[in-house]
């Protein structure tokens, strides 16, 4: 007999009662997107794919797959103001959002948005949020087009992530939550964006659309029928803005 937490059992009826006990399994993606959020993930493989796409035909004319921002692939998606302006090439304050320079460039930003999406993702919902992301993209493409080096090519989903934390502390500063941690990291990073090679302005109108999206969700709260058509109501009118209104750089250009 085998001690039980009251009295005895046999060993024939607790070998019975193991094999009846079926364990739960559960995927590995499966659980990963429970842990990390599924449009975080599912956008993290979009830009890692765009990334081996722009990689093997950067190798395809020649070149190192890690300089992929010299491929063809990218040439043709990457945000270039004038492009955009003078050939109506509108696909690329898009597509930019999902293109990066070099592996360095791709591991950050992706890194990034693990962290700060998949907490925004948690705490939002997944359309909320992926909303969001967009208009924070389109954001940053709005600055580059309107104030932007009409000469410079740009791409990132820097954009998209300061979007996300600027987001993030309207919603905290709207829930008095202590923000002081989240202004520190801000305050950081938008020195790193007046570094050489990094796009300030991209920065800057992804964080300014991001929070203006958070000030969205905020306002709606007690509808949450309407939070996602408000957000893409500002992500349609970011990308009107982003393609009809032409700049001074653009016009001096």
């Amino acid at each position: 007999m085998i001690p039980a937490s009251v009295g005895f059992q046999c060993p024939e009826c607790v070998a019975a009662g193991n094999a009846s006990v079926r364990t739960a399994r559960s995927g590995g993606l499966r659980a990963a997107g429970r842990r990390w959020g599924v449009v975080t993930l599912a956008l993290i493989a979009v830009n890692v794919a765009m990334f081996v796409v722009t990689a093997v035909s950067a190798a395809s004319v020649g070149n190192s797959p890690a300089d992929n921002q010299r491929s063809p692939v990218f040439v043709d998606l990457a945000q270039w103001p004038a492009g955009v302006h003078y050939l109506d090439e509108w696909w690329r304050v898009i597509t930019a959002a999902f293109l990066h320079i070099g592996p360095v460039h791709l591991a950050v930003n992706m890194l990034a948005l693990l962290v700060f999406g998949s907490e925004l993702e948690r705490q939002i919902g997944r359309a909320r949020y992926l909303a969001l992301y967009v208009a924070s993209a389109l954001g940053g493409a709005v600055a580059i087009q309107l104030l932007g080096d009409p000469r410079v090519v740009v791409a990132g989903a820097s954009a998209a992530i300061y979007g996300l934390l600027g987001a993030l502390g309207v919603l905290m500063l709207a829930g008095r939550q202590d923000v002081r941690g989240l202004l520190t990291l801000l305050a950081i990073n938008v020195f790193i964006s007046f570094l050489p090679g990094i796009s300030l302005l991209g920065h800057l109108g992804g964080l300014v659309a991001g929070a203006l999206a958070g000030g969205i969700l905020w306002v709606l709260r007690r509808r949450p029928q309407l939070q996602i058509p408000g957000v893409a109501l500002l992500a349609a009118v970011l990308l009107v803005v982003s393609l009809t209104v032409p700049t001074l750089t653009v016009l001096n250009f």
